[in-house]
């Protein structure tokens, strides 16, 4: 870590200690961030937006949302927007009745997730008297605190690596991309995610459709 990103990090850290936010104040009502030892715990921090923008995200006690703090770094240090940062997860999975998850692995290059994939017949947990009817090829990038648009763009990078075998998944597989969003349900507006032109311009051209599960957790602000 380099001085420039400690300097962003304690600046996000005295805005927690000592609220200027109104929306940190909220927060910090009904929720508590992790601490590591006598400081809040850094999940992680973005330096990438290219607008001199950082977000320094904490994780949530109990929780699987983040509070995130924009800092503006240009021409100083400063905090510019407190948010919560839903918890996001977003997954390109194809589905088949037919064939074996070998088979669906031979379509693409791509190292698919081998914990979320599985055959026709597999147990769906350890113990459990059911079998799955069908068998998923799943892919998945990071799990950890980042915007929805970041996390799509990271996707489809990945999933354009190769463009013939995701087409051959989404064709003969029923390949799809799923996104599951837990909400922080602090006054029931929970917002929701954007797609801009350039992703769905994206989405199209690995002919992609795209299947949300929302929630909502946390306690209501007072």
């Amino acid at each position: 870590m380099n001085n420039i990103q400690q300097q962003i990090i304690d600046a996000a850290i005295r805005e927690i200690e000592s609220p200027k936010w109104g929306v940190t104040e909220q927060f910090l009502r009904i929720h508590k961030v992790v601490y590591d030892g006598l400081r809040p715990k850094v999940a992680r921090i973005d330096t990438d937006k290219g607008d001199g923008t950082s977000i320094v995200y904490f994780p949530v006690e109990e929780q699987e949302f983040h509070l995130a703090i924009y800092l503006s770094t240009r021409p100083e240090i400063n905090v510019s927007s407190v948010h919560v940062e839903p918890y996001t997860c977003l997954r390109f999975c194809a589905f088949s009745e037919k064939l074996t998850l070998n088979e669906l692995a031979s379509f693409t290059s791509l190292k698919y997730d081998s914990i979320r994939s599985y055959n026709i017949g597999d147990q769906k947990k350890a113990g459990s008297p059911f079998s799955h009817r069908q068998s998923r090829i799943s892919f998945e990038l990071s799990t950890g605190p980042d915007e929805f648009e970041d996390k799509l763009k990271a996707l489809l990078d990945f999933l354009e690596q190769d463009i013939n075998g995701i087409s051959a998944l989404v064709d003969k597989a029923n390949g799809y991309i799923q996104a599951a969003i837990l909400f922080h349900n602090g006054n029931t507006m929970l917002g929701g995610p954007h797609i801009n032109k350039e992703l769905i311009k994206r989405m199209s051209a690995l002919s992609l459709g795209i299947d949300f599960d929302l929630y909502a957790g946390g306690n209501f602000y007072k």
